[in-house]
C-alpha cells in the first residue's frame, strides 16, 4: 500500500468498510408498444441470465468497469441490444419499450464519476418526498432527516443548516432565486412553502462547501427543478389538513408544455391539538406553474409563476399547562381577549430561455420579480393565574392549593410590510472535452417599505411591570406609591422606506483528470458582490466581497468505490433587509458582510450490505465566522442586533447511511455532531442560538411481505436542546437556558391500489389510475411534549419568574387519498 492510500485509510478509520470488488447492476421494466408489460423477455450479459416477472421487471448483474453488451429477446417481439459502462455497486435503471418490427440497438456510456456525487450533493428522490409522513410534509420535511440539518418546530418549513440560521440558506427553483415571507414570526402562520411537490421532477441539497455558481449565503444550497411534462396527467391529494391538484399539458407538436399546482391547506388540526384553546381560522392558498415552449432544438423558453395568500385568523381563549415536578406540581392557566388578524400575499414571476450558440456553448438569460405585501396586526390580553396543584393528585387548575401568581399581559402590533425585488441574470457554459467553464453576471434591487409599531405592558398582581433596559425610579408597590412614567415592558417603533442595489457575478472551472490510476475532479471558482443601501433618512456607504472557493475530488483506483472531498473557500452573506434592521427597529446600512471561512473533508462509499446496494457518507466540517451579526431566535423570528461586532465558529462531524434495508425501497439514517459558539464584544464565547449538539433521525419505508401493497413509512427525529427559551429581553450571557430535547416520530401507512407496476391488471374504472392509495398518518406517534418557546409569569410572592414551556403539537392523526391520472 502507498502513501496516498495509508493517508486515506487513517483519515477514515473509524468507518467499517467492504474491501471486496462490486459488481454493478441494471434493471427496469420492459413495456411493448402499447405501454403494457411485459413478461418471459430473457436477458442475458456475458454468461449471467435474467428474465422478466409478470409485471416486466428485470435486473441483472454486469461486471464494472469494462464494455458489457446486454441482449434482449422475446418470442413475440424483435431482438434489442444495450452496451453499458458502469462503475462498481452503480445501478442503471433502463426502461425500454420492445417493439415487433425491428431489432433495436443502443450504447449507454455512463462518465466514471458521477457530477453529483463528486461535487457533495444529496440527491433527494421526488417520489420519496410525496410519501414521508409529517406535520408539514414536503422537501423540508425530508431535509430534516439529513444530518447537519435541524429543526424543532414541526410547524415551520424553515430549517437551520451546520449552525446557520434560517436566513443563511439559499433556495432555487429552476435555476431562480426563490424567497420567503419577511414578518413570520411563528411556525403556525407560514402556511405553504414555496416549493410544490406536484412539481417537483430533481432536488438536490449541499449542506456547506458549495460552488461559487451558487449565490450569496453560508450555510446551503436547495437546488430544485421542476418537471417538463411529455404527455397530459393530473394528481390528485386529499387530506384533512387540505389538498392540491396538480395538471401537466403538452401540445400537439409537443413544443408546449405545462405543469400547474393548486394548493390549499388549513392547519386547524395541528394547532387544535395545543395546550391553547382558540378559534383558529387559517386559509393558505396558492397557484404555481410552469410553462416551457421550445423555439427550436437550440432555443428554449420558460415562465415560472406563483401566487400565494396566507390569511391568518387566530382568537385565543384559554389556555392550561402543567409543569413542575412530582414534588411540587403546578400549574397555570390563561384566559384570553382580543384576537390577531395577518395576512401574507406574494406574487412572483421569473421568465427564463436558453440559447445553445454551439454545441460547447449554452446562454441562460433570466429575469424574476418578486412582490410581497404583508400584515400583522393583534391586540391579545392575557390573564393568567398560577398555582400549586393540591396532593390529592387533581391537576385543574380550578382545584389548587395556593396560588402562586396572578397577572396580565397586553400585546399590541401594527405591523405592515411591502418589498419589491427585481432580478436580471446572464449566464453562460462552455465545454471542452474534460473540462467546462461556468460565468455569470445579476443585477438585483431590492425596494422595502416597512412600519413596525409593536408594544407590551405587564401587569403583576394588579401593578404595572417597568421595562428591564430603562433606568426609573424604585417600584415597591404595593408597600410605597410609584411616582415615575407608566411605560410598555416592550415598545417597538419604527418607519423605513429602503432600497438595496446589488451587482453580483461568478465564474468557476471545473476539469477531470487523472492522477496515476485514480480519477480527480477539479472545481475552483470565485463570486463578488457590490451593493448599498440607501433610503429615505440613512445613506449607506458602497460595499464590495470576493468570494474564492474550490473543491477537489478523488477516487482512488480500489476495490472499494470511494471517493474522497476537499471543498471550502471564503463565503460572504451580504445583509439582507432583515439583518439590517436592529432591536428597535431602525436600519443600520453599514451592516458589512459576515464572512465564513469554511473546509469540509469528506467520504463517501458505495458497497454492498446483505446484497444489497447501500452508500455511507461521512463529513468533517469546520467554519470560522468574523463580522458576525448577532441575533435571537424566538419561534421562528429572527431578531438582529445589526452590527458586526462579534465573531464565530462552528465545527461537527455527520454520518449518513442509505440504501435497500428493504429489498426496493430506500431507507437511511442519520447521525450528526454540531458545536458553535459566539463572542460579541470580546466577553467570551457562548453557544449560538442554534447549537443543537447533537441529532439523530430515521427515514424508513417498508412493507408486509404478503401483502406488498400495504407500506409503511417512518419518519424519527432526535435533537438534543439548543439555546433558548429566556426571556426576549435577557442578556445571553447571564442567562444561557437550553430548551428540551426535540423528540418526534411520525409514521404512516398506505394501501396502494393501483401504481406503475399494477395497473396493467386492472379492470374497470380503476385501470384509468396511474396511481390510486389511501393512507392513514399518525403525527407525534408517542405523544411527545415539544416546547418551542417558554412563557415567563412572576410569583407575586417571591418575585421570582416562572419559565412555562410552549408546546408543540401532540398526538394527530390524519387520513391522506393520493391519485394520479
Amino acid at each position: 500500500m502507498n502513501h496516498s492510500k495509508l493517508i486515506f485509510v487513517f483519515l477514515f478509520l473509524c468507518i467499517g468498510y467492504f474491501s471486496f470488488a462490486q459488481n454493478a447492476r441494471v434493471k427496469g421494466i420492459i413495456l411493448d408498444s402499447e405501454k403494457r408489460p411485459v413478461a418471459d423477455v430473457n436477458i442475458t450479459a456475458l454468461g449471467n441470465i435474467s428474465q422478466t416477472d409478470s409485471n416486466g421487471f428485470f435486473e441483472i448483474e454486469v461486471p464494472p468497469n469494462k464494455k458489457v453488451s446486454l441482449i434482449f429477446t422475446h418470442i413475440s417481439l424483435k431482438m434489442m441490444s444495450l452496451t453499458v459502462n458502469l462503475k462498481p455497486n452503480e445501478i442503471f435503471v433502463f426502461n425500454p419499450v420492445m417493439s415487433n418490427s425491428a431489432e433495436q440497438m443502443g450504447e449507454v456510456f455512463v462518465s466514471s464519476g458521477n457530477k453529483k456525487r463528486v461535487q457533495g450533493i444529496t440527491v433527494i428522490d421526488a417520489a420519496t418526498i410525496k410519501k414521508i409522513p409529517g406535520a408539514n410534509a414536503g422537501i423540508e420535511n425530508i431535509l430534516k432527516t439529513l444530518p447537519g440539518v435541524n429543526s424543532n418546530n414541526e410547524l415551520s418549513t424553515q430549517y437551520a443548516v451546520r449552525g446557520g440560521n434560517y436566513d443563511e440558506n439559499l433556495v432555487y427553483v429552476n435555476e431562480i432565486e426563490v424567497y420567503r415571507p419577511f414578518l413570520i414570526r411563528s411556525g403556525q402562520q407560514e402556511g405553504l412553502s414555496f416549493t410544490n411537490t406536484d412539481l417537483v421532477q430533481n432536488v438536490d441539497f449541499s449542506a456547506g462547501g458549495f460552488q461559487a455558481k451558487f449565490g450569496d449565503k453560508l450555510s446551503s444550497v436547495l437546488d430544485i427543478t421542476y418537471r417538463k411534462p411529455t404527455e397530459f396527467g393530473a394528481a390528485l391529494e386529499a387530506s384533512f389538513l387540505g389538498g392540491s391538484i396538480a395538471v401537466d399539458a403538452v401540445s400537439k407538436n409537443k413544443k408546449w408544455s405545462a405543469v400547474t399546482g393548486v394548493r390549499y391547506r388549513n392547519n386547524s388540526l395541528l394547532v387544535n391539538s395545543q395546550d391553547t384553546q382558540t378559534n383558529y381560522t387559517p386559509t393558505f392558498v396558492d397557484v404555481q406553474t410552469n410553462i416551457n415552449y421550445d423555439i427550436s432544438e437550440k432555443w428554449q423558453m420558460s415562465f415560472l409563476g406563483n401566487i400565494s395568500r396566507n390569511k391568518y385568523l387566530y382568537q385565543p381563549l384559554t389556555r392550561e399547562t402543567k409543569f413542575g415536578t412530582i414534588d411540587q406540581p403546578m400549574a397555570l392557566a390563561v384566559y384570553y381577549e382580543g384576537q390577531e388578524k395577518d395576512q401574507y400575499d406574494t406574487y412572483f414571476g421569473a421568465f427564463k430561455t436558453t440559447y445553445k450558440v454551439s454545441p460547447s456553448l449554452t446562454l441562460k438569460l433570466i429575469g424574476s420579480l418578486f412582490h410581497t405585501t404583508e400584515q400583522e396586526h393583534f391586540d391579545i390580553l392575557a390573564q393568567y393565574r398560577l398555582g400549586n396543584v393540591n396532593a390529592d393528585g387533581e391537576t385543574d387548575i380550578d382545584n389548587v392549593d395556593f396560588t402562586r401568581g396572578i397577572g396580565s399581559q397586553l400585546n399590541h402590533a401594527r405591523n405592515d410590510l411591502d418589498a419589491l425585488i427585481a432580478n436580471a441574470e446572464i449566464k453562460g457554459f462552455k465545454e471542452w472535452s474534460n473540462s467546462q467553464l461556468e460565468f455569470g453576471l445579476k443585477y438585483t434591487r431590492e425596494s422595502i417599505r416597512d412600519r413596525i409599531v409593536e408594544w407590551e405592558m405587564i401587569d403583576s398582581a394588579g401593578f404595572s411591570i417597568n421595562p428591564p433596559i430603562v433606568i426609573l425610579p424604585k417600584n415597591n408597590q404595593p408597600y410605597e406609591p410609584y411616582t415615575g412614567p407608566l411605560l410598555p415592558y416592550q415598545d417597538v417603533r419604527a418607519t423605513n422606506f429602503n432600497t438595496i442595489n446589488r451587482f453580483s457575478g461568478y465564474t468557476q472551472w471545473n476539469q477531470k483528470s487523472e492522477i496515476g490510476s485514480s480519477e480527480v475532479w477539479y472545481n475552483i471558482g470565485a463570486r463578488f458582490q457590490s451593493w448599498s443601501v440607501s433610503g429615505a433618512a440613512v445613506e449607506g456607504k458602497n460595499q464590495i466581497v470576493f468570494s474564492p472557493r474550490a473543491q477537489f475530488a478523488i477516487k482512488p483506483d480500489w476495490n472499494m468505490d470511494m471517493v474522497f472531498r476537499l471543498s471550502g473557500g471564503l463565503y460572504h452573506q451580504p445583509p439582507f433587509y432583515r439583518e439590517l434592521r436592529d432591536l428597535d427597529g431602525v436600519v443600520n446600512p453599514n451592516v458589512k458582510a459576515q464572512e465564513s471561512v469554511h473546509i469540509v473533508l469528506s467520504n463517501d462509499h458505495n458497497f454492498k450490505m446483505w446484497n444489497r446496494p447501500f452508500k455511507w457518507v461521512t463529513e468533517i466540517y469546520y467554519k470560522s465566522l468574523s463580522d458576525v451579526n448577532v441575533y435571537s431566535i424566538d419561534n421562528v423570528r429572527i431578531r438582529y442586533i445589526a452590527n458586526n461586532n462579534a465573531k464565530a465558529y462552528a465545527q461537527g462531524l455527520d454520518f449518513r447511511l442509505n440504501g435497500e434495508f428493504v429489498p426496493g425501497t430506500e431507507s437511511w439514517i442519520s447521525f450528526g455532531y454540531l458545536k458553535t459558539e459566539e463572542n460579541y464584544e470580546n466577553k467570551g464565547y457562548i453557544a449560538r442560538p442554534t447549537d443543537q449538539r447533537l441529532k439523530f433521525a430515521m427515514l424508513f419505508q417498508d412493507y408486509m411481505p404478503n401483502i406488498p401493497s400495504v407500506k409503511l413509512y417512518l419518519n424519527l427525529v432526535y435533537n438534543t436542546g439548543v439555546p433558548g427559551g429566556s426571556p426576549s429581553y435577557s442578556d445571553p450571557y447571564l442567562y444561557q437556558n437550553r430548551l428540551k430535547d426535540y423528540r418526534r416520530a411520525d409514521i404512516g401507512f398506505a394501501k396502494v391500489f393501483v401504481d406503475s407496476n399494477t395497473q396493467s391488471s386492472k379492470t374497470g374504472w380503476i385501470k384509468n389510475f396511474k396511481e390510486l392509495s389511501l393512507g392513514l398518518e399518525i403525527f407525534n406517534l408517542f405523544n411527545n411534549q415539544n416546547a418551542i418557546t417558554n412563557t415567563w409569569v412572576r410569583d407575586v410572592y417571591s418575585k421570582n419568574q416562572y419559565a412555562i414551556p410552549n408546546y408543540m403539537t401532540s398526538r394527530v392523526f390524519n387520513v391522506k387519498l393520493n391519485a394520479r391520472l
